[in-house]
Formats: C-alpha cells, structure tokens, sequence
C-alpha cells in the first residue's frame, strides 16, 4: 500500500515539490516519502477516529467527490503537520504542498481501487491498511450495508448490529465504537 501511494505521490510532485524553489532539491524524496507515509497514517487516524463512515464511503464511491471528503481535509492537516514537524518545512509550503497533493493522490488511489483492471490496490487493501485489519471483506460489507444506494451513518449501524454479536469485522469493531 504504502508503495502504491509513494507511486502516485512520485507521479504528482513535479510542481509541487520537485520545481517548487522552497524545497531544496536535496529534500525531494524526503518530502515525497513523507507525503506518502503521511497519507497512510492519515488514512488510520481516520479509520479510528470516527472518520471511518467516511472513508468507507470514499472508498466505495471510487472517490467520488474527494475534494469535499472531511477525509480529505483531515489527511491534508495531517501531512502539513509531518512536514512541518519532521522537515523543518514552513507553514506556507507544507499548506502548498499538502494542498496540491493529497487530493490528488487520493482521488487516484480511489479511481485505482475501483478499476477492475489495476490489480495494485483494491478498497479492500486500502481499508485493511487504515484500519489494520487485513483480510476483512469491508467491500462486500460496505455492499450489503449500502441497501439503500448510499452509505450513511444508519447503514453503518445497521452492519454494526447483524451478525448475532459475532464480534469479528466491521460489525465488532463499529459495535465497540458504539456501544453495541
């Protein structure tokens, strides 16, 4: 996964970190590797943060609107932040480059996951990887709770609750979220 989003961080950074003149050409690829890095545990903080619903739903909707994903938003902050704190990188050039990339990034890493003919990721993959449960059925899951054609915090609840208290996947983790 992690070579995945690198891939496609290497594919995107040219104006905004390999020509960008606040970035000194020796930080390139500690920038990128960053980046890349920061995406990933962005995506975790998302998936346990209760930002899952939304992930998931990203993931389904092959991206969809990624622009307007609170996920988006908050994986944005999450790699200003590291490149600030881990590169020295100011404020206004992590903004820059967070701005740029992880949008894009994203929306390729969703439009890959729902391409039958990219076998390099898959939603399954991405959400293992956020949620580090690997092995999971979270598309076959994400498909039988979105009945109504769309996912919604009351499909997630609905999968939460089915299973008979079996306690495994998305049912067990969501029904420890809740209480259930």
């Amino acid at each position: 996964m992690l070579e995945t989003l690198m891939n496609l961080v290497q594919q995107q950074a040219g104006q905004a970190v390999i020509n960008n003149p606040a970035i000194p050409n020796s930080q390139n690829d500690s920038v990128m590797q960053t980046v890349a890095s920061s995406i990933l545990s962005g995506l975790g903080q998302q998936a346990q943060g209760g930002g899952l619903g939304n992930l998931l739903g990203m993931v389904v909707n092959g991206g969809g609107n990624v622009h307007q994903n609170p996920v988006t938003q908050d994986v944005q902050g999450h790699v200003e932040q590291n490149l600030m704190e881990k590169l020295g990188i100011s404020p206004q050039v992590a903004m820059s480059v967070a701005s740029t990339l992880v949008p894009i990034v994203l929306s390729k890493l969703m439009n890959k996951a729902s391409d039958p003919n990219d076998s390099s990721v898959d939603g399954n993959s991405i959400l293992g990887a956020a949620t580090g449960q690997h092995g999971v059925d979270w598309m076959g899951m994400a498909g039988s709770a979105m009945a109504d054609g769309k996912l919604d915090m009351n499909d997630l609840l609905r999968v939460a609750t089915q299973g008979g208290g079996s306690g495994g996947g998305l049912g067990g983790m969501l029904g420890g979220l809740f209480g259930k």
